[in-house]
């Protein structure tokens, strides 16, 4: 949901969980914790509320200066379209392969399914690059952090989440995520969905800022809505156009895409 508050119709879900003893995960802004309400039904039950989208204390200014170990970040034509599954789906394909490779989750989705990570918007803004070098420190010069993208560099709502965390990223390499349906970007019908080719491009000059040698090595599209034989040419358009492996994560895989990095 936008702006990621509570929505009254849950409230009255979350207080009959907590009055039964069920512990609360909760990724919303909002910090359950902190509502005396459920507080106090949490309180006289026992049940646990956990609130993801709190980021841990004392987060650096970032530097900007080069870590050893490589690093691969998703980033998004829009939000929600591919960005964290595709980072997820690249880190286990590349374990399979025996390449040393941990994926760092940056959302609160994420951080529930790995079980740790930065939820990097909600980091005060002047702390958000800071906290995405914390997240990847230095590593062994083979070892791949594979690191969950959020927002859209050309996003009207989160381009500032999406530039704090390609500057900290440092990213040697970057997905570029995109649904092949998509015209406008979701909740801003205003705005056109930039072209792929806008994002490399714009990506790329940023990123060489803090890593000269980022490239981009793949681009992942969700084309649930396309038949079998759509997406086939969909991809083989993509490919052939940008010059990378083009791939919809959930239907073909990353396979190819690992294959670049690799190469």
């Amino acid at each position: 949901m936008v702006g990621g508050a509570i929505p009254s119709s849950m409230r009255a879900v979350i207080a009959d969980a907590l009055t039964r003893g069920i512990d609360v995960a909760s990724g919303t802004h909002d910090r359950l914790a902190d509502d005396p309400e459920f507080a106090a039904l949490a309180a006289q039950s026992g049940a646990r509320i956990s609130d993801v989208r709190v980021p841990p204390p004392g987060l650096p200014v970032g530097k900007g200066v080069k870590r050893s170990g490589k690093r691969l970040l998703t980033v998004g034509t829009d939000c929600a379209l591919g960005k964290k599954y595709t980072a997820l789906a690249l880190a286990q394909e590349m374990t399979s392969r025996g390449m040393d490779a941990t994926f760092r989750a940056t959302g609160q989705t994420g951080i529930l399914i790995s079980g740790g990570g930065v939820p990097i918007d909600a980091v005060v803004a002047d702390f958000v690059s800071g906290a995405a070098e914390t997240l990847s420190p230095d590593a062994a010069e083979t070892h791949w952090d594979i690191i969950e993208g959020q927002g859209a560099i050309l996003h009207p709502g989160y381009a500032a989440v999406s530039m704090g965390l390609l500057m900290g990223s440092q990213p040697d390499a970057i997905v570029v995520c995109t649904d092949a349906t998509r015209e406008t970007i979701v909740g801003w019908p205003d705005f056109a969905l930039p072209s792929i080719q806008e994002i490399i491009d714009l990506t790329v000059r940023i990123g060489s800022v803090v890593n000269p040698d980022i490239r981009v090595v793949g681009i992942s599209a969700n084309t649930s809505a396309l038949s079998d034989a759509e997406r086939e040419d969909y991809l083989s358009r993509l490919s052939q156009e940008h010059g990378v492996p083009a791939v919809d994560s959930v239907a073909t895989g990353v396979g190819p895409i690992v294959d670049a990095v690799q190469s």
